[in-house]
């Protein structure tokens, strides 16, 4: 039988016209949400360590920060200026770096001069907001002795020095 059935021509022309309603599905809900699973959130803001002892010279300074949080992060946009106390001290040109760890050394500063650090974490969903602001120090620079005016005794010795720094420096210290 199933031979016969399948040697027979059959007719599959429908008698009515089937009615379908045209719908538009709006997909941009279950999209966002689909988007929203696999991104990350934005970073928080990293928090700037304190100027560290020895962390200083009197061209460079070594800035150190961390997160509190398990953000990802792909880089730290680390950013400085001098402190000054003149009044259009916010005009004064303001450095940028992009730094990959949690820590850089900037170089090419001035001696005896205050900066002020603030750092942001960066990743593929937008930039945290910045840090709290941190003021680093550089080491003085080292006095001029004048030679000319050395003194001495059997039992004292009369040293002077100048200073070549424009800020005040707190104290010498004097090696025998």
């Amino acid at each position: 039988r199933l031979e016969e059935f399948l040697k027979k021509e059959v007719d599959l022309e429908l008698s009515t016209l089937p009615d379908f309603e045209e719908r538009v599905i709006d997909f941009s809900e279950v999209e966002q949400l689909m988007n929203s699973i696999n991104t990350i959130p934005a970073p928080c803001a990293p928090v700037i360590n304190p100027q560290a002892p020895n962390a200083a010279t009197g061209t460079s300074l070594r800035v150190c920060w961390g997160l509190f949080s398990d953000d990802t992060v792909e880089c730290y946009q680390l950013c400085y200026k001098p402190v000054s106390s003149e009044r259009h001290s916010d005009e004064q040109a303001e450095h940028t770096l992009k730094v990959k760890e949690t820590y850089c050394t900037i170089t090419n500063l001035l001696p005896n001069t205050q900066y002020e650090f603030w750092v942001s974490a960066l990743n593929a969903s937008g930039i945290s907001p910045p840090s709290e602001r941190a003021v680093y120090v550089t080491a003085p620079s080292p006095p001029t002795i004048k030679s000319k005016k050395i003194r001495s005794c059997e039992n004292a010795a009369l040293v002077c020095w100048e200073s070549r720094d424009i800020n005040p420096v707190d104290s010498y210290m004097v090696e025998l």
